[in-house]
């Protein structure tokens, strides 16, 4: 299914009215309105293929219907994402569940619904059906050669594949560790890792990125191979120039800082790019903003910090993505509320005072510091992130277009009830 100009033009001309009066009064309290607003049109949020069903927990899930039974279903999905939000204008794919059987018709699908192609995501946590060598105890750490050669060449035919969709980055993450003392020896599957990554970084075309996640924990218990954001930089700065950190806020121990992290990483010009979600334990992979808001403005306010410092471009220079899989929402409206978060934390982001705080800081006022970051927390910025998207030409409230057209019910009737999508 499709959503067409006249329905989002309808749904605005009922709430323009509300919406106009909401912006002019903010506008009008704040400096710099306009440029937050452009920033806000010009921010994409990247859609993982895999978030687009009811996915996994450890237990079960529970398809609500109408899932995306191949990749063409689940182009249009995030096309009718980026048609109510004009804000998730990228999919990021996951080899081999999305292995396209027509690259020409894949993109130009995906240039129908004004998508790009944003990094590609290897697979070695998983044995694939009628895979040679199992990853039972790890893949690019692995003791046997033979298992880290399929892991390598695993990640280069996804490159390949990358190459022929336009992409221009590799996210490499690795369930690679151990779940009980003396099972490893942590120097070697360090030293096997990065030979594999090593090899695998030769294969990426000149302007690729090569993006290393890290993870605490799970599904090793003792110990992760790449376990902190102190790994992956130092697999990435052995690596080579075009080798960066990725963050997903759910991989960290209880309380870590991720704003902190986020801005040595800046500081040292290794953040390559962001996971989004949220968590109240571990790895939750919830709403993006549902637990923590406050820390998510706290990272995007050293985000906005860092790369004015840089002179970063904000919309090119990291990588934006969204990974959450949920059973108990509709994915679309989770990933449309995701989406919201996001930018208001940026917005947030973009008000603070910064010479205000580098006064502040600078005197050690340390009650002036925190006023000024939570003046800029508490404005309600969300008449700024309607107005881009009325500009943008997308709904002014998403969810309540997309339950006034029956998005779900549509697809449900075009799909089936029991329709399972793949991935997680």
């Amino acid at each position: 299914m499709n959503i067409n100009k006249d329905q989002i033009a309808e749904h605005n001309k009922r709430l323009e009215p509300v919406q106009k009066r909401r912006f002019e009064q903010l506008a009008a309290e704040l400096s710099g309105a306009e440029r937050i607003v452009q920033h806000l049109v010009d921010f994409q949020v990247a859609i993982p293929s895999w978030a687009l069903g009811t996915g996994g927990t450890r237990f079960g899930r529970f398809s609500g219907g109408g899932e995306p039974r191949n990749l063409q279903e689940k182009i249009a999905d995030i096309g009718i994402l980026h048609a109510l939000n004009r804000s998730s204008g990228a999919i990021s794919l996951h080899i081999p569940w999305d292995i396209p059987e027509d690259y020409s018709a894949i993109r130009t699908l995906a240039n129908q619904h004004g998508l790009a192609f944003d990094a590609m995501n290897s697979n070695t946590f998983q044995d694939q059906p009628g895979q040679a060598l199992s990853y039972k105890f790890g893949s690019m750490q692995h003791v046997d050669p033979a298992v880290r050669r399929q892991a390598v060449d695993h990640n280069i035919e996804v490159i390949k594949h990358g190459i022929e969709l336009g992409s221009k980055s590799l996210t490499v993450w690795l369930a690679d560790g151990s779940s009980f003392p003396g099972q490893l020896n942590f120097r070697r599957a360090f030293q096997n890792t990065l030979e594999s990554l090593q090899e695998v970084y030769a294969a990426l075309p000149d302007d690729w990125k090569m993006f290393v996640e890290y993870k605490a924990f799970e599904p090793n218990f003792y110990s992760t191979t790449v376990g902190d954001w102190g790994q992956s930089l130092l697999y990435a700065s052995k690596l080579g120039d075009n080798a960066y950190t990725l963050v997903d806020l759910g991989h960290h121990l209880p309380n870590a800082n991720i704003e902190q992290i986020v801005a040595l990483l800046l500081m040292e010009g290794k953040l390559g790019g962001f996971h989004f979600n949220d968590s109240k334990y571990g790895d939750d992979d919830l709403t993006t903003g549902s637990i923590k808001p406050y820390q998510l403005f706290l990272i995007f306010n050293e985000l906005v910090e860092g790369m004015d410092n840089r002179s970063m471009d904000h919309t090119k220079d990291l990588g934006w993505m969204i990974d959450a899989s949920h059973n108990l929402k509709d994915p679309l409206e989770d990933l449309l509320q995701s989406v919201e978060a996001i930018l208001i934390a940026y917005a947030q982001a973009l008000l603070v005072d910064r010479p205000a705080l580098a006064e502040a800081q600078a005197e050690n006022d340390v009650v002036r510091a925190q006023e000024v970051l939570q003046h800029a927390f508490r404005t309600d910025v969300r008449s700024l992130v309607a107005e881009a998207r009325l500009r943008a030409g997308a709904a002014l409230d998403p969810i309540q277009l997309f339950r006034e057209i029956d998005v779900r019910g549509r697809l449900i009737k075009e799909r089936g009830a029991r329709t399972v999508a793949t991935g997680l």
